[in-house]
């Protein structure tokens, strides 16, 4: 792709009334409500197909988020900023209604089997060849039609373990499931820890050899879900290279060095400095794979996502090798929740992976799941507020 030259107040005090009864708590926690942890559910409406999807609010360390088992989802954030206000910092819906509905755009949930895309809907694997769901142009987009993780209902239950506490969501993927080859269970785990933190972990086994790469598709942005915009925030990726795609957003296979480009993230940037180099190519802003420092590795800091007004922060750490930065760019003004609008370029997805299409680049990391091994993804997104200095580093 072508580019254009470069020319603590406690959170808990403002928790919503939730009518259930808890199904975890830690009674021995300090005393005070910004450590103290919960977790309690209710009804999230009803699906098309007649099931209710429930609701999990996870709280405690000073943050507080939902998810539902719709998609293994990640409903909302609840975050204070540095005058001790709280604010909603994902775009989603109020019920499960909207999630099913055409306005949701992979809003906060689990994607896959295979996250991102895959060239002309098609593989090949131990000399057969499968074919997917074209559903981006020629193109298969995050796991497909109606049997993608993303629209599964899943089996959820509160847990702890030692001091954290969270949410398990697990669901079978049958052989054949949108044409992917063997039977997949995955298990998604939503923990709340110290930090305030939210710490994904995915797990997943399969009885035939078949590609995953699954990651959270949340829209941030640290002003508010619904604010106008989310190029006003700065960015850092620990990343020196990229991976270019061609006009349907498919990698060439190159890897290519960010310095010089739209895409150095290097230090601590705007999103909207260099937009202008992105927003005439056929990704119509940021939409890139980046190849993160350490390959597939331990849990490490890749990224950090500032807002200089409220100076709330994000950073994100993962095993993952690869980052997909996305800035909203066919957002339509949907109306999300609390009758708050989503315009385009308003919220940015920071998505930990396995680079796009590696099932065609034998030189990128493998997405190949072998029977009798155990595939594993960690992210932890880490929330705090942080002045100009603290923000400038991961």
């Amino acid at each position: 792709m072508k580019f254009a030259p470069l020319a603590a107040r406690c959170l808990l005090a403002a928790c919503l009334p939730l009518a259930s009864c808890s199904t975890v708590a830690d009674q021995t926690s300090p005393s005070s409500a910004s450590v103290a942890t919960s977790v309690i559910d209710r009804p999230f409406g009803k699906r098309l197909d007649g099931r209710t999807p429930r609701l999990w609010t996870v709280r405690g360390h000073g943050l507080e988020f939902d998810v539902t088992d719709h998609g293994a989802t990640l409903v909302a954030v609840r975050a204070i900023d540095r005058g001790g206000n709280v604010d909603d910092v994902v775009l989603g819906f109020d019920d499960v209604a909207g999630y099913e509905s055409p306005d949701n755009q992979y809003f906060g949930c689990t994607t896959g089997r295979v996250c991102n895309r895959i060239a002309n809907a098609e593989f090949s694997l131990d000399g057969r060849s499968f074919a997917l769901l074209a559903n981006d142009g020629r193109n298969h987009l995050h796991g497909g039609g109606d049997r993608a993780l993303s629209r599964l209902l899943w089996n959820g239950k509160a847990v702890r373990d030692g001091g954290n506490v969270g949410v398990r969501f697990t669901v079978r993927s049958a052989d054949g499931d949108e044409g992917y080859p063997g039977n997949l269970d995955v298990a998604v785990t939503y923990w709340l820890q110290p930090g305030p933190a939210i710490h994904v972990v995915s797990e997943a086994t399969s009885d035939r050899r078949t590609p995953i790469n699954l990651t959270n598709h949340a829209y941030w942005n640290l002003a508010g879900a619904g604010a106008e915009t989310v190029l006003d925030h700065q960015l850092q990726i620990a990343a020196d290279q990229y991976t270019p795609t061609n006009d349907t957003l498919i990698p060439t296979g190159v890897l290519a060095p960010l310095a010089g480009t739209p895409l150095d993230f290097r230090t601590p940037v705007a999103l909207s400095l260099w937009f202008f180099g992105v927003a005439g190519t056929p990704a119509k802003g940021y939409d890139h794979n980046f190849v993160l420092r350490g390959g597939k590795s331990s849990l490490r800091p890749v990224a950090r996502l500032w807002h200089p007004q409220t100076q709330r922060s994000l950073r994100i750490e993962t095993t993952e090798p690869g980052l997909q930065v996305y800035t909203g760019n066919y957002l339509k003004n949907q109306v999300g929740k609390g009758g708050r609008r989503y315009p385009q370029n308003s919220a940015v997805c920071l998505e930990t992976q396995h680079f796009p299409d590696s099932v065609h680049q034998k030189h990128f990391p493998t997405t190949i799941l072998e029977p009798g091994t155990t595939w594993r993804s960690e992210t932890r997104f880490v929330l705090q507020v942080a002045d100009s200095v603290t923000a400038r580093t991961l």
